[in-house]
């Protein structure tokens, strides 16, 4: 571990870990810092220079002046493409270390974060790097008389706000296509997660990025991540995270009229039908909402299973729950680490005192692991005898808990998992493949995987609907958020113009 911490030290933030602004690693201007903590001991991994409103200033007035003046949205596509190509193979040369980093800051097992979140951020790259040699208009002729055409354009200066649950590779998420289309950018990570963030600063600028393109400002939400919002610099806000937060960013942004992503909180539900392959269901809706520690936008923690099957599924469930090995994210076997931050484990534990209070029943988990008493380590909890209207089943909890409710039909089953304000994603398993397209449709959601686990297709939108978000990230999809189109008129003869003024 301590290896550990003189790589975050040397190769992250020195002592201090600094903001990145204008292509430097700075201090913050009030010289304020604000403890990083290790989820499993919650001992300060290092300090983080805290950002304020004239930090995001800084930020802001350097990504603009490298949009208005610098060469990044004159490259063509062609070029920047080439430069977040470099950037993906320089993430995957040093996965291994920024995987360290990650599973340090957050708690995430070191086998999900090294084989499936820093691959997917390379991946990011790519995908994106390919997209941009690719952005294209459309056509309109109007019988000869006329042609239209449209052109995309970068939009300006963005904020991106990202979480503290797979921070990295929400990241990329985000900054990949910002820069792409051509814009400009200042990066707020989430203050409990902020290790990682900092060492894209370093492989941006190794790629050729060029001086201000990219940014990053530590800090609260309360101080940076308000002031970015608010700052009259910034054009676009992504943000990713609570949807009370997201609520608050948008009346933030109101007044300098921002354009937003969001990517909000979400209630889940896994649908299985008598007929499903229990097996295939099993496996899934437990690695859905036990991976990352549970603390993943879209797990399926709330489990719909069909009265006929009800018993047998949960019997099995609570056992392979029984089985999942919490401990040292850095063991190779370790399947669950530890929560984020203590505020998040206070949460998380307070969810299962609603939950006996509401008279449901904790069927396995949900304690404190013996041999662990330092840090936020939690057993996987499944709780069983829920009840739709209660607490448990409609607030998104955001932790290795999952609960089961039953049901009797398709439209019951419909019923009950949309009657929640959420609708990010949902999950069907069943072998009636006309049922299944049923169910898919009538769900309001804005991913469901029928028979499948959380697959990811980055050519699909990703995204929510209700109190889940508002837009969709991937594909062509986040370059609707991240570009203008432009409708450009050509005459192709002479139409005529009426005349006025001639008396």
């Amino acid at each position: 571990m301590t290896t550990l911490l003189e790589v975050v030290r040397q190769k992250v933030g020195l002592s201090v870990v600094r903001h990145f602004i204008g292509g430097e690693y700075v201090e913050g201007l009030s010289g304020r810092t604000f403890p990083d903590l290790n989820p499993a001991d919650n001992e300060p991994i290092t300090e983080v220079y805290e950002g304020l409103a004239e930090d995001v200033d800084r930020a802001v007035r350097a990504a603009r002046r490298a949009f208005d003046e610098g060469p990044w949205r004159r490259m063509s596509a062609r070029e920047r493409a080439a430069i977040l190509r470099r950037v993906a193979e320089l993430i995957e040369t040093q996965a291994e270390e920024i995987a360290s980093i990650e599973t340090l800051d957050t708690g995430i097992p070191i086998s999900q974060t090294a084989r499936g979140q820093i691959a997917r951020a390379a991946e990011n790259f790519h995908f994106f790097s390919e997209m941009a040699t690719r952005l294209d208009g459309e056509t309109y002729p109007v019988d000869g008389e006329f042609l239209n055409y449209t052109l995309r354009r970068p939009v300006g200066v963005a904020g991106l706000i990202t979480p503290w649950n797979t921070p990295f590779m929400l990241e990329t998420w985000k900054i990949a296509p910002c820069l792409a289309a051509g814009n400009t950018c200042v990066l707020k990570p989430a203050e409990w997660a902020p290790l990682s963030a900092s060492r894209l600063g370093a492989i941006l600028q190794e790629a050729g990025v060029p001086d201000g393109v990219f940014n990053v400002v530590n800090g609260f939400g309360e101080a940076a991540g308000a002031s970015l919002v608010a700052h009259p610099g910034v054009n676009l806000i992504s943000f990713t995270g609570e949807t009370a937060t997201g609520q608050e960013i948008m009346r933030n942004g109101a007044a300098t009229l921002k354009r937003f992503s969001f990517e909000l909180g979400g209630k889940s539900p896994v649908i299985v039908f008598a007929d499903a392959d229990l097996d295939r269901a099993l496996d899934a809706a437990i690695f859905g909402v036990f991976s990352l520690n549970g603390e993943r936008c879209t797990a399926g923690s709330r489990l719909f299973v069909q009265d006929e099957v009800y018993d047998e599924l949960v019997a099995r469930l609570v056992e392979c729950v029984r089985r999942i090995r919490v401990g040292d994210p850095f063991e190779e076997s370790t399947e669950v680490g530890p929560l984020i931050h203590p505020d998040h484990y206070a949460r998380v534990t307070g969810y299962l005192d609603v939950a006996r209070e509401e008279g449901a029943e904790i069927a396995v988990g949900g304690e404190r692991p013996e041999r662990l008493s330092a840090g936020n380590y939690l057993e996987p909890a499944v709780i069983t005898g829920v009840r739709n209207e209660m607490r448990i089943a409609q607030e998104e909890i955001f932790g290795p808990v999952l609960c089961v409710l039953r049901f009797e039909t398709e439209e019951e089953a419909v019923r009950l998992a949309n009657d929640v304000r959420y609708g990010l994603a949902a999950y069907v398993w069943t072998s009636d493949l006309a049922r299944a397209h049923r169910v898919a449709a009538e769900i309001e959601s804005g991913m469901v995987w029928i028979n499948s686990q959380n697959v990811r297709d980055l050519r699909t939108p990703f995204g929510g609907m209700k109190h889940s978000g508002i837009g969709r990230e991937g594909g062509h999809y986040s370059f609707d958020f991240y570009t203008e189109t432009r409708n450009v008129c050509v005459a192709l003869g002479r139409h005529r113009i009426p005349r006025m003024g001639t008396g």
